[in-house]
């Protein structure tokens, strides 16, 4: 699996677009558990704590991230709640080769979403698991870090 990279024009253009909706009839259960595996061992491989699938070229809403031993695979993730104390991280990029970005985020939000079994969940993150979730769902949305320089 060949992580995308915002420097080569096609990569770049596929990350600008937002994610279609994961469907999980698109796939056999088999083929989910293939794919998250796949994703957390490019992951894994490139030291990465979060990944999107479009930033490995598929286009559907869901992401794969660990942090403390625990892992993620998050389905149609959608932030739906966000605490007004903000927290700065300088974060980097596995699409975003040899850049850091000081980022400034809510310090706590409220994910829902979907498990890899299409069982709703929610989860409330902090600190630096509610950076790495937000950094996944800013990608399905089709935002980089780099946006936030501009901003």
């Amino acid at each position: 699996m060949r992580i995308l990279k915002v420097n080569n024009k096609k990569d770049n253009k596929f990350l600008r677009k937002k994610t279609a909706a994961f469907d999980f009839g698109s796939m056999t259960k088999a083929e989910l558990r293939a794919l998250i595996a796949e994703m957390k061992k490019t992951m894994h491989d490139a030291e990465g704590v979060g990944l999107s699938a479009n930033q490995v070229g598929i286009d559907a809403s869901f992401f794969v991230a660990e942090f403390e031993n625990k892992f993620y695979a998050i389905f149609n993730p959608e932030i739906i709640k966000f605490s007004k104390e903000t927290d700065v991280l300088e974060q980097g990029c596995l699409s975003v080769s040899d850049k850091r970005v000081e980022v400034t985020r809510p310090f706590e939000i409220v994910l829902k979403g979907f498990d890899k079994n299409e069982k709703r969940l929610k989860i409330r993150a902090w600190g630096f698991l509610a950076q790495v979730f937000q950094h996944e769902v800013d990608h399905l949305n089709s935002v980089l870090i780099t946006d936030y320089g501009r901003r």
